[in-house]
């Protein structure tokens, strides 16, 4: 790009990446442990629900889409990542950052849709277990499944397809360690004052997915109290343990990342809040939902005896 304020910007540059002469390969290959170990943990779980017969119910089912969800979600910025780590050009094509910032967000969304769907699943199956099977049909589970992907994938369509017809003529340089959507646009050539707007729509929609997910949780917290028998109680709150765990860590790192609104934080914690986002978040959850789960170590130990 040269220097004139009307050239057009063809492609951005990160600017957190270190360079190979100091040291970005202590970063790679830990992170690229991570991104393996995501990848494989969560095939194992999916692999295991789908085929174990004794895992074939709503809760698991959730669980597992969820996992599939979390492989793509990293593959979405984490081999990028990995890229700039051992490439002088720390850069990414306008198309290929639009396009990461697609999939990123609407399997982020998918994945927020879902995690309320499993917390509602939980407050039937715990409030109301007499109705359960009634309600939480298979056929209502499939719809609820593909209805999460298919809406997170379309709602931040318009905005993406927006994003596309800005023009960027400045600066083009991210400092992030990938595409998000107020970075990017703070860098086009036009009225900005949409990325106020932008903060909004993400702060209510993230509140309004806590809350929904936190009152659930709440309830059920309130129903599990009043189970007369010690090991009752523990055994229900064994089956949503695992589930609020992933909320507290997902949202909790979202929020972290998104209801910032016009607070800005120090290049260093801008950094680690978005590794913190994209990396370790995804690490904890098949940790979660296999080791604390009695039922899909087993199913994963008859994976690999299958095997």
């Amino acid at each position: 790009m040269e220097n004139g304020s009307l050239s057009a910007v063809t492609e951005f540059v990160f600017t957190t990446f270190p360079r190979l002469q100091d040291g970005s390969l202590l970063y790679f290959f830990p992170l690229l442990f991570i991104y393996i170990f995501i990848v494989i943990g969560n095939l194992l779980i999916f692999f295991a629900v789908r085929l174990d017969n004794h895992l074939h119910n709503p809760m698991y089912n959730f669980i597992s889409i969820f996992s599939f969800l979390e492989i793509w979600y990293t593959t979405a910025t984490i081999p990028k990542m990995l890229s700039n780590l051992i490439s002088d050009e720390k850069s990414i094509t306008i198309t290929g950052c639009l396009l990461q910032m697609y999939f990123f967000h609407s399997l982020g969304n998918s994945e927020g849709i879902l995690l309320i769907t499993m917390a509602v699943d939980r407050y039937i199956a715990i409030c109301n277990p007499l109705r359960y099977q009634m309600i939480m049909t298979p056929r209502l589970c499939v719809q609820l499944s593909a209805g999460s992907c298919i809406f997170g994938f379309l709602i931040l369509l318009p905005e993406i397809v927006m994003i596309s017809t800005l023009p960027f003529c400045g600066p083009n340089q991210i400092h992030q360690i990938f595409c998000d959507l107020v970075p990017v646009l703070s860098l086009a050539c036009t009225d900005t004052s949409m990325i106020v707007i932008e903060d909004v729509i993400h702060a209510i929609a993230i509140i309004i997915t806590v809350l929904i997910i936190a009152l659930s949780y709440v309830r059920i917290v309130i129903v599990i109290l009043r189970i007369p028998s010690a090991e009752g109680r523990k055994k229900a709150f064994s089956t949503c343990a695992g589930h609020l765990m992933v909320f507290l860590i997902f949202f909790g790192s979202v929020s972290l990342m998104y209801l910032r609104f016009n607070a800005t934080y120090p290049p260093v914690l801008d950094t680690a809040i978005a590794l913190m986002f994209t990396v370790l978040a995804p690490f904890f959850n098949p940790i979660i939902y296999s080791l604390r789960n009695k039922d899909m170590k087993n199913a994963i130990k008859k994976l690999f005896c299958h095997g």
